[in-house]
């Protein structure tokens, strides 16, 4: 087997490759496999490179050379262990079986059609994304240490990865639209609820740019972010991602997200927007109304008006919803159905009022009172340790909320605990206010809707932590927004089995730890041995599955049709 430099001829134009030959045993005979892309040979003269072809044999020569002398050293080293371990990942094969569901390759294959790509882009972008399941690493490791040791993925160089994340970057929204498009078609979506929130993701450079910049972090960090929305339907499963600037406000993506998906999937029902807080805005919640749709959003009970947060705060009338053995799960009680007018000035001046007749339902969880109660403790004992420690106002950070500072630029010994901010915000611990258009939906619906956002940030959970999203090393724009969309196609598989196929009986971070887990070792070309220790899990998701999960011995056959099946 060797190395070969690939002259190709397209339209007007030529193109170099190194190609690869290699023995296949499916096939027992040989095939060949592009090792790196060169591209255009008039640009790589007019890079510097007098004679592309003789330049680029060269090469060639050296890489036949040294998998010869690879070759010498290895019949040495033949009664020594190798440096490839034969375990094979794969867990990932009940979202290999979902993405052949989805059969999604030939729109992939219409996208690349106008690139002189020599590389299947839908087979490499399927292949990240399982290995982001299976092991959530670099690029660089994931081509090297990863991809080998999966039981399929194709067999290209690591620069043409790097080329396929760019162009996935590049066609982002179009693959989400193929995606959700394939999902309702396949699975099902319901867009009668829709649950919308954002966060960011920072990035370990010194400088910002146009698409990285510095705003609001969401771990309290000053370097540059970027900011992601997500979308998700009734059921939970991801519909719409959108990618912003870390500087620039959520709200508009938050229109732009339901308003575009509607219209790119003739979506003509209406559509219930479910967002946090910090997406409560008059501009949003006449976008909702004029767009025949309704909304469930929550306010802030510590920045209502005297008279409504005495209301929120009162005993009065709160109906008390317990569990099974009697202990208070949350209360709620709603005001009188009234008007309330909006309104907002657009970019260009012009202001927009509506009335709206809405609904409150105040309420008031006792595991979020205590979740409170503990992260304002915590900043009130880190103001006590920066006051005494003499810091300064700008190290304070969140806790700087309960501190009273006093001289130029709160100086070091002039500052004081703001007892009446720690008892505000002790007072108001563990209630909220919903205000919605739903007038006619019950109380504790309203509730159980607007409480579902928590699935949405377990998506961003995931994300940072099972799929290990940040921090994000990647330069290039269209890079950094291909890496995020390897991340959403892997919460959109999860989702997928989760909710479509296991009907919710399991948890993610079970379902995460089976992929992680099961792993089986290569004996020869068809057969396998299961290493994977026997959970409860997996004997419910044999069955579940109808596949030979528990077996110890597999055969090549049975794997491939885990796989596709």
């Amino acid at each position: 087997m060797a190395y070969f430099l690939k002259v190709t001829k397209q339209q007007s134009r030529t193109y170099l490759s190194i190609y690869e030959s290699f023995y296949s045993p499916e096939t027992k005979g040989t095939k060949h496999r592009s090792y790196r892309s060169l591209g255009n040979i008039q640009k790589l003269i007019d890079s510097g490179i007098d004679d592309p072809i003789a330049y680029f044999q060269k090469e060639v020569d050296r890489l036949n050379a040294q998998r010869k002398a690879d070759n010498a050293n290895k019949k040495i080293n033949d009664r020594l262990i190798g440096e490839v371990s034969p375990e094979k990942l794969l867990g990932y094969f009940p979202l290999a079986s979902i993405m052949n569901n989805l059969d999604v390759r030939e729109h992939f294959d219409y996208l690349q059609s106008n690139r002189h790509f020599h590389f299947n882009v839908h087979d490499l972008f399927t292949s990240l994304v399982y290995a982001r399941l299976v092991a959530p690493l670099s690029k660089h490791r994931t081509f090297h240490d990863i991809l080998p040791s999966m039981f399929s993925a194709p067999q290209d160089s690591y620069y043409q990865l790097l080329d396929a994340v760019e162009f996935l970057g590049e066609e982002y929204q179009k693959i989400v639209e193929i995606l959700t498009v394939a999902t309702d078609e396949n699975y099902g979506i319901d867009t009668s609820h829709s649950y919308f929130d954002c966060t960011n993701f920072y990035f370990e450079i010194d400088r910002e740019n146009s698409f990285q910049r510095k705003g609001p972090s969401k771990e309290n960090r000053k370097d540059p972010i970027v900011g992601l929305g997500l979308l998700l339907d009734a059921n939970m499963i991801p519909v719409g991602m959108e990618m912003y600037p870390g500087n620039e406000s959520e709200q508009p993506v938050f229109r732009n997200i339901i308003n575009g998906l509607k219209k790119r999937n003739n979506i003509k029902g209406r559509t219930i927007r479910v967002a946090d807080k910090g997406l409560n805005s008059a501009r949003n919640i006449i976008d909702s109304i004029n767009c025949r749709d309704g909304y469930i959003f929550s306010k802030s009970v510590k920045k209502l008006p005297e008279v409504e947060r005495t209301w929120v705060l009162l005993d009065n009338d709160y109906k008390e919803v317990k569990d099974k053995d009697g202990n208070l799960l949350f209360k709620h009680k709603s005001s009188c159905i009234e008007e309330y007018t909006y309104s907002y000035t657009d970019d260009d001046g012009r202001e927009f009022i509506k009335k709206v007749k809405e609904k409150r339902v105040a309420t008031y969880n006792p595991k979020l009172h205590k979740k409170r109660v503990f992260e304002i403790n915590k900043m009130v004992e880190k103001a006590r340790k920066m006051k005494a420690s003499q810091a300064k106002k700008e190290e304070y950070g969140e806790s700087a909320k309960y501190g009273t500072f006093k001289g130029k630029d709160g100086s070091k010994a002039e500052v004081m605990l703001n007892e009446e901010a720690i008892e505000k915000d002790m007072a108001v611990a563990g209630y909220n206010l919903i205000v919605t258009s739903e007038y006619d939906m019950d109380d504790q619906k309203i509730y159980e809707t607007y409480h579902n956002l928590w699935r949405i940030e377990e998506s961003f959970r995931v994300m940072k932590s099972e799929l290990d999203a940040r921090p994000v090393y990647l330069q290039k724009e269209n890079s950094i927004k291909g890496h995020f969309l390897i991340c959403y196609a892997a919460v959109l598989l999860l989702r997928i089995f989760q909710f479509k196929v296991l009907d919710n009986k399991y948890s993610t971070s079970e379902i995460c730890e089976f992929i992680k887990s099961f792993r089986i070792v290569e004996i020869n070309n068809n057969r396998y041995i299961n290493i994977t220790r026997s959970t409860p899990f997996i004997r419910d998701l044999a069955g579940i599955l109808n596949q030979p999960i528990t077996n110890y011995y597999l055969t090549a056959r049975q794997i491939k049709m885990m796989l596709t099946r």
